[in-house]
């Protein structure tokens, strides 16, 4: 490939990823916040839009998780190079997500609604999560949320393997912090219709599942120091309102 157009290709990945991440995450954050967008209304009884917001999201959960997995990506490499491979999975995510979002049919069966001063509270709830995570990806430092990196340092070849482990802000706390702020998020909503009660169950019980796949992988690229961390540290709930992993060792890098 020329160099010009390789470049040329490079930007349109770059840019169509970045629309897709950025635009899909802001509106899932608008679909927690609000609930059903009501995008594509369809006439359906509230049967058949339960089936469909399930299928919705195991659509999403098999996408999601399976990309992500290192045996697809071995796969993937013998098709697309490594520098793309993170674009590739935004774009694929996005466009999962945001059919999700546009296609989520509302239910009209109000379950529980909360008012005033609990209302108040759960979005509160919300509020403290969103800056939650946003001290979680501060914390990782070198976090790339849309796998852009690799594309903007033009790198060839595979993605440098970090063998250290550093252990820093709500990470002293649980394991997965932004895992456990992303259930917050879905279960701070002051009306629960019957669709988000299983837009919260299902989505709970997969980020629960992502979450021991992932601890998997972990283990495997921090070896003993993971394993430490994982006997000091809680996967999601925090063992109290101290930090489970000492501030003198949560600076150092492990391993």
């Amino acid at each position: 490939m020329p160099k010009l157009v390789h470049k040329l290709f490079a930007l349109i990945t770059l840019l169509t990823a970045a629309v897709a991440g950025y635009a899909s995450y802001a509106a899932f954050l608008v679909f927690l916040y609000s609930g059903s967008l009501d995008w594509i209304r369809l006439e359906l009884s509230e049967v058949e839009k339960g089936m469909l917001n399930a299928i919705l999201c195991l659509f999403f959960f098999l996408q999601h998780s399976g990309m992500i997995r290192r045996s697809f990506r071995r796969w993937l490499a013998n098709f697309i190079p490594t520098q793309y491979q993170g674009a590739i999975y935004t774009l694929a995510s996005g466009a999962c997500l945001l059919i999700a979002v546009a296609f989520w049919q509302g239910s009209d069966a109000i379950l529980f609604e909360a008012n005033g001063l609990i209302r108040g509270v759960l979005r509160g709830f919300f509020a403290l999560s969103m800056l939650g995570m946003v001290w979680g990806l501060l914390a990782l430092r070198s976090v790339d949320m849309f796998g852009l990196s690799t594309i903007l340092k033009r790198s060839d070849t595979k993605p440098v393997h970090v063998n250290h482990l550093t252990i820093r802000g709500p990470y002293r706390w649980v394991r997965h912090p932004l895992y456990l702020f992303m259930i917050i998020l879905f279960w701070s909503a002051p009306t629960l219709t019957l669709d988000r009660l299983l837009f919260n169950t299902l989505w709970t019980l997969w980020v629960v599942a992502a979450t021991v796949l992932e601890e998997r992988d972990l283990a495997v690229d921090f070896g003993a120091a993971y394993r430490d961390y994982q006997v000091k540290v809680p996967m999601l709930i925090p063992k109290g309102f101290r930090p489970a992993y000492p501030i003198a060792k949560s600076a150092q890098n492990i391993g």
